[in-house]
């Protein structure tokens, strides 16, 4: 197979198994860490009328699954890719980076979440993605 092919496959690949983590911890978490009274989670009109309610244990679930998601697309990537395997993690953690910062921008989050979140769950966790997928070289 053609490097480039293989290398746009490797991207491809980490970006679904990365949505796919994100969601699954998204979906999961309201079992795990309950919203406050009175919020509705469903909607994001509801969430955003109710994010106010949130303390910052509701947000550790958030942050984990862009976090994960980030980490695991990002060695995905790294792992199969043919050349330039740090380049297809940190496309990754740039893709994820991007859809990142256009939730902050459609959800009013706390200042101390955006840049946690935008600071370490991104291009950080692409970098250790991309350590923990290439292969170690003898």
């Amino acid at each position: 197979m053609h490097p480039i092919v293989k290398n746009i496959l490797a991207v491809v690949a980490g970006l679904l198994i990365g949505s796919t983590i994100n969601m699954s911890l998204i979906m999961v978490s309201g079992n795990i860490i309950p919203p406050p009274a009175g919020a509705d989670i469903t909607t994001v009109e509801g969430l955003k009328a109710s994010i106010h309610l949130f303390t910052p244990i509701n947000f550790l679930f958030p942050f984990l699954a862009h976090a994960l998601g980030t980490l695991a697309g990002s060695l995905v990537a790294a792992r199969f890719a043919a050349t330039g395997r740090l380049i297809a993690a940190l496309t990754v953690g740039f893709f994820f980076l991007a859809g990142g910062s256009a939730n902050v921008l459609m959800l009013p989050s706390p200042l101390w979440f955006v840049i946690t979140d935008l600071g370490l769950a991104y291009l950080p966790m692409a970098y250790i993605g991309y350590r923990l997928g290439a292969p170690k070289v003898a």
